[in-house]
């Protein structure tokens, strides 16, 4: 017989309780993770201002596989994180790649005081699920997501900066048809700029790894 989802969280809120170290902490939090309830969405949620990244890791993990559920709650109770939390959060928003994360993700890169935040924002921006998005919304909503990850390519952080390359390289391959022939030249020429000019080594290197990944992605000319 098949336990009732919140019968199946009474023991592994039970381990939760009573953890006594950050490492037990972990463990508890992996356990109810692993379990991909609903029921447990506003536990893992209050895990990411615990100030303890290995179980912050396994609650955005688990957030991320419960999926739509966890969406309006992480995007309600946003506003009320510290900056750490809010980071996680909005990995976990962007790891569920949900059409109505967009706004928040968008603004968080371009706005927010955290560069971790701008960071986990900027590699959101880029790898939201886009077959979740309506048809016709699609390439205006990716549209905006190259125009803002373009900006983010001057923040003033490095790590921003890489992140926003990565989203880039994530949309390449997949931008609505629509979309090859107008946007496909502006992005690939703002890789270009970071690979050659961009004071960050990293930024530089990663910039061109795009560069070479996004050309193994393009149609063959000759066999068209």
């Amino acid at each position: 017989m098949t336990l009732e989802p919140r019968l199946q969280l009474q023991p592994l809120l039970a381990k939760l309780d009573q953890a006594a170290t950050a490492e037990q902490v972990r463990f508890a939090v992996e356990e109810i993770a692993a379990a991909c309830l609903a029921d447990a969405v506003p536990i893992l949620i209050a895990v990411l201002g615990y100030n303890n990244p290995g179980a912050a890791v396994a609650a955005v993990d688990g957030l991320i596989a419960i999926g739509e559920p966890a969406v309006l709650p992480l995007i309600e109770l946003l506003d009320g994180f510290n900056y750490g939390a809010r980071a996680w959060a909005l990995r976990a928003l962007s790891g569920i790649g949900d059409p109505r994360g967009m706004d928040l993700v968008v603004k968080a890169a371009l706005e927010d005081f955290a560069l971790s935040v701008r960071r986990a924002a900027a590699r959101g921006v880029g790898t939201l699920r886009w077959a979740q998005f309506p048809g016709p919304e699609r390439p205006a909503s990716q549209k905006r997501a190259i125009e803002t990850l373009i900006q983010v390519c001057a923040d003033p952080e490095w790590v921003v900066r890489y992140a926003a390359v990565t989203g880039l390289e994530a949309l390449w391959d997949k931008l609505d048809p629509s979309l090859h022939a107008s946007q496909r030249p502006g992005l690939k020429q703002q890789l270009r700029v970071l690979s050659a000019q961009d004071e960050s080594r990293v930024v530089r290197g990663r910039a061109r790894l795009a560069l070479w990944r996004s050309r193994a992605l393009e149609p063959d000319p000759r066999s068209e």
